[in-house]
């Protein structure tokens, strides 16, 4: 308890908001770094998952390659993609896209794959295009499995992208760090709540995204049961 006194106080310190070792900037850095790797992931998971879901094409290797991707270790990937990309972001960066493209692969299949039959084949008897169906039909209708598994992919991202500082690069992993390094874990514990905070504002945006994004008759079936 005491611990986690010292931790909340150390946050609630304007003097510890700072500086390059500043809280403010450490969280922003933390932050960005998740949202870049998310979002690259998601420029190559997304439509190549929309593209297998529809289709069915590749399926099958699609969820192989997923499958085995979720296996890696993070820490191990970073130290071998620091040694050949060297100190820096690039590293790191590299490691949460491929920690993050089996969630957003998964979410854009399932979410393809959700869309009911007869909606999807009343809308090829209408005369549209696949290309249409995918647009107008299957998205729309699998955008809440899409969500979530961004949703999966953002709260994997911003609890390891603490080991972005093990290449030099920033984040609140420095703080963990340097807490491990002088045995302040006071610093230590105030670094992990500020990724768990992080990761709960991830976590109710998204969960506020997919209630928008659901299908209106989900939506009203909710409230019934309400």
């Amino acid at each position: 308890m005491i611990f986690l006194l010292g931790a909340l106080a150390y946050i609630v310190d304007p003097a510890h908001w700072q500086g390059s070792m500043g809280i403010g900037l450490l969280l922003a850095q933390h932050a960005g770094y998740s949202l870049a790797g998310v979002g690259l992931a998601a420029l190559i998971g997304v439509p190549a998952g929309w593209w297998a879901g529809h289709t069915g094409h590749g399926r099958i290797w699609v969820q192989a390659l997923t499958g085995s991707a979720r296996a890696l270790p993070t820490l191990g990937l970073i130290t071998l993609a620091g040694l050949v990309l060297g100190i820096g972001l690039a590293a790191p960066l590299l490691a949460f896209v491929i920690l993050a493209l089996p969630s957003a692969l998964a979410g854009a299949i399932n979410g393809i794959r959700a869309a009911e039959a007869t909606a999807v084949d009343g809308a090829r008897a209408s005369g549209m295009s696949e290309a249409q169906i995918l647009t107008r039909v299957e998205i729309p209708l699998g955008a809440p499995l899409l969500l979530g598994g961004l949703r999966s992919a953002s709260l994997q991202v911003i609890a390891t992208a603490t080991l972005a500082a093990y290449t030099g690069a920033g984040g609140l992993g420095r703080l963990m760090f340097l807490g491990l390094k002088t045995q302040n874990y006071t610093m230590m514990l105030a670094s992990a709540i500020l990724v768990i905070a992080l990761a709960l504002v991830s976590e109710c945006v998204f969960a506020l995204l997919q209630r928008l994004t659901a299908p209106a008759g989900s939506r009203n079936h909710r409230k019934d049961i309400s």
